[in-house]
């Protein structure tokens, strides 16, 4: 049985994915890794990871555009922020009998790949607390209003920049059935946020695969990952969380644009920064105001005020 990890890129995300395969690497030398083209500008992207990390490209781009033709047919070109982050369903149809799927604004604290021994009682995993925030990002409330799905049954969201799961769980069929689906009622889901796949997946995931498991449900739980959580205490190049006093697994940016200053803005430097063959990122300074500029904005803070 062959095991791996699936990442989707391009050469716009080039920094990220460094940053993501130094902290894989770093603990895990020889899982193979396949990455998904987001788009056609993934060839410099491609090259970095082969020559370093020994990424290999995904074989059937054929199936990647079929993929993208067909999710554009069924939605149109206006429904979704990003549709292709739909790409990363390639997965279940790769050389991995078993994988995980990973963003590339995460970076790894341990073996990840160890992970997918959960598999051995289920066919899915994830490993976050999506759930707790109720529906948003996911679903609207007409989906318990209609009766789409129990209580019990969206305590299983989650976030889709991390799980795994087995090859052929789910069929092209599968997809294109769900893309038919979810285009019929766009009235069951949460796009408010500009959230693109992570809708539809769950959608499709709650509908057909009933054997699911959320990490953070193990005995004794598990720490949160995301970024935008405060709590988290430093312990070298890795973090605590405390309300469980654990180790993170992994820390995820979604929907943090990740630049200096930002959140744990050190534990991703650090990670990017770890292979001295690579220059270091470069990111660009904010212009600077001008007179005119800080003068506009003040007259507009001040009519802000004056009209409450």
């Amino acid at each position: 049985m062959t095991k791996g990890i699936y990442i989707i890129a391009n050469d716009k995300v080039t920094d990220h994915a460094i940053a993501l395969l130094n902290s894989i690497r770093l603990h895990d030398r020889d899982t193979p890794i396949v990455m998904i083209p987001y788009d056609e500008n993934y060839h410099n992207i491609a090259a970095t990871l082969d020559q370093y990390y020994g990424v290999k490209i995904y074989e059937d781009l054929e199936f990647i555009d079929r993929l993208s033709n067909k999710l554009y047919e069924t939605f149109g070109g206006k429904f979704f922020a990003r549709p292709n982050q739909f790409r990363k369903q390639a997965c279940w149809f790769g050389p991995f009998d078993e994988f995980l799927y990973i963003d590339t604004d995460i970076v790894v604290f341990e073996k990840i790949i160890d992970n997918l021994n959960y598999l051995q009682n289920t066919d899915f995993i994830c490993c976050d607390y999506q759930h707790l925030g109720g529906l948003r990002n996911v679903f609207s409330p007409k989906v318990l209003e209609e009766n789409i799905f129990t209580e019990n049954e969206i305590q299983d969201i989650f976030n889709g920049g991390f799980w795994g799961s087995k090859k052929n769980l789910i069929s092209e069929q599968d997809l294109y059935d769900t893309f038919a689906e979810c285009a019929a009622h766009p009235e069951y889901f949460d796009f408010s946020e500009k959230t693109s796949d992570q809708p539809i997946i769950n959608y499709m995931l709650l509908k057909r695969i009933p054997h699911r498991f959320n990490i953070v449900r193990r005995e004794g739980k598990a720490p949160g990952s995301w970024g935008g959580s405060s709590h988290f205490l430093h312990e070298g190049h890795k973090l605590i969380d405390p309300k469980v006093n654990q180790p993170l697994q992994y820390l995820h940016w979604a929907g943090i644009r990740i630049q200096p200053g930002c959140p744990y803005w050190e534990i991703w430097e650090h990670y990017r920064n770890l292979n001295p063959q690579l220059p270091p990122p470069i990111f660009p300074e904010k212009p600077k105001q001008t007179s005119w500029q800080k003068t506009v904005n003040e007259i507009k803070s001040f009519l802000r005020s004056f009209k409450k």
